[in-house]
């Protein structure tokens, strides 16, 4: 049964299965689930989305910022990060901090990959980047 979201006075919990998954209205359904949680926690500052890639898939696209440097943390499943042009693996509990001019884009390994990514917000900030490996 889904919890409702708590707000008090300076704290909002919440629960991430909770939060409407952004990939399917935006045609990415089918390679992850993506679930914004800013604006659902109230959070003015920082940013916090939880990510499900499916298994053997690629993030529908290379990004990176101009300001606002990201924090990803696996959960669960493994697979790769690519930042620029180098690729690293990623298994659970692996904190990746990335530089904002930096390009980022995920891999699935077999079994999908699941993990948050956390940084600041900075509105208008992010931008796509061309980028092959996730076509």
């Amino acid at each position: 049964m889904p919890q409702e979201r708590k707000a008090t006075s300076g704290c909002t919990r919440l629960n991430l299965k909770d939060v409407e998954d952004a990939a399917v209205p935006n045609g990415f359904g089918d390679r992850w689930e993506a679930r914004v949680a800013r604006a659902p926690l109230d959070a003015e500052q920082t940013g916090l989305t939880h990510f499900r890639l499916r298994a053997g898939r690629r993030s529908p696209f290379s990004h990176r910022h101009r300001e606002a440097e990201e924090i990803y943390v696996i959960l669960d499943g493994s697979g790769k990060i690519k930042l620029d042009d180098k690729v690293f693996e990623v298994h659970p509990y692996d904190a990746i901090r990335v530089s904002p001019h930096i390009a980022r884009a995920f891999e699935a390994g077999p079994d999908g990959l699941e993990f948050l990514a956390t940084g600041p917000h900075h509105p208008g900030d992010g931008e796509t980047v061309e980028d092959p490996w996730v076509s």
